[in-house]
């Protein structure tokens, strides 16, 4: 039996010594140390033996299940340090070469243009409101002074969805909104930057989805110069400090005195060129002073409390700006245009 058992150790150490895999080495403990290998076996004939035989051939037993355990943990060892040297032969990286480039987003150039003059009014102590683009004719219309007659209405064709709901026509409705949650105490100081809809033909410089920046201010004490600076500030900020603005006299429903608002042009100085057709002046935006009847109907005494207004649209800040010579280009998704704004 000892003879035995001494051969199957010397056996079973050389199949674990020329073993391959992990797996075969696994079949070959499960093989030579489980409960139905071979060293049980050779045991279950010790009943035959006195006790002191018995007991000699149980050390020997044992001394050879510990050689193989030894055995097939050293070449375990072996094997997965074979197949991690393999490995990383295989998988081998060369810190030299260059990395790969990553491709990083960026903002659409509207909403940088957007977020820049967030930013500056921001700094001016201004709040950003928003608000819903499906509106009611009441906030839309008859609170900023255009009741159902009023002729000014044909100049903003809009999309109705119902009698009393349309899709804006402007920013103008957050203000009323703001004003109004105000109940007549300012000071009110917000900007209001938003998609519109108006019933347009799209083309190189008209589009029926446009985004629109409108700010107001309403506070005791506040004039005109109070505007002019503002705007004067903003337009310094976009185009650079040495540009100039002018104002026009025009009308709004919502503003009295109403302005239109000009930039000295950029591509020469205001000296008179193409870009400006020769007036050396470009128009950016419309302004004015908050009529006093939008002031009532919003709960404020005009008595007490004035205010200012204006509104930019952010296409035409942003073609002016980068020399865009079609507003279709912001929408049509096109990398090779986005990709120049970095």
């Amino acid at each position: 039996m000892l003879e035995q058992l001494k051969e199957l150790a010397q056996v079973a150490e050389a199949e674990i010594k020329a073993v391959g895999t992990l797996d075969e080495l696994n079949d070959l403990r499960v093989k030579y140390l489980g409960k139905k290998g071979p060293i049980q076996e050779v045991m279950k004939n010790m009943k035959s033996l006195t006790p002191e035989a018995r007991k000699h051939a149980g050390q020997i037993s044992n001394e050879v299940k510990r050689t193989l355990s030894d055995a097939i943990t050293v070449q375990k060892e072996a094997l997965e340090l074979a197949e991690i040297t393999k490995q990383l032969a295989e998988e081998t990286i060369d810190v030299t070469l260059p990395g790969k480039k990553t491709m990083r987003g960026r903002l659409h150039p509207l909403n940088a243009i957007v977020a820049d003059i967030e930013a500056f009014f921001i700094g001016l102590g201004y709040h950003i409101a928003e608000g819903a683009e499906v509106e009611s004719d009441r906030y839309n219309f008859e609170l900023l002074n255009l009741p159902q007659d009023h002729p000014a209405r044909d100049m903003q064709d809009s999309f109705y969805i119902d009698v009393h709901h349309l899709l804006r026509t402007h920013t103008s409705p957050i203000q009323v909104r703001t004003l109004e949650k105000a109940c007549g105490q300012g000071p009110v100081k917000i900007l209001c930057p938003g998609k519109v809809y108006r019933r347009d033909d799209d083309d190189a410089t008209h589009s029926h989805q446009f985004m629109q920046i409108e700010g107001l201010v309403v506070d005791t004490h506040i004039t005109m110069a109070d505007l002019k600076g503002t705007l004067e500030a903003l337009v310094k900020h976009l185009f650079g400090p040495e540009r100039e603005i002018r104002m026009r006299p025009s009308f709004f429903p919502f503003t009295e005195p109403s302005v239109e608002v000009d930039v000295s042009c950029f591509a020469c100085g205001g000296d008179g060129c193409s870009v400006c057709k020769q007036t050396g002046w470009i128009e950016i935006l419309g302004a004015g002073m908050v009529h006093p009847n939008v002031l009532k109907m919003s709960g404020f005494d005009p008595e007490m409390y004035q205010g200012f207004a204006f509104g930019m649209g952010v296409e035409r800040i942003t073609m002016l700006k980068y020399g865009v010579e079609d507003i279709r280009h912001f929408y049509t998704n096109d990398l090779r245009f986005l990709e120049q704004f970095k």
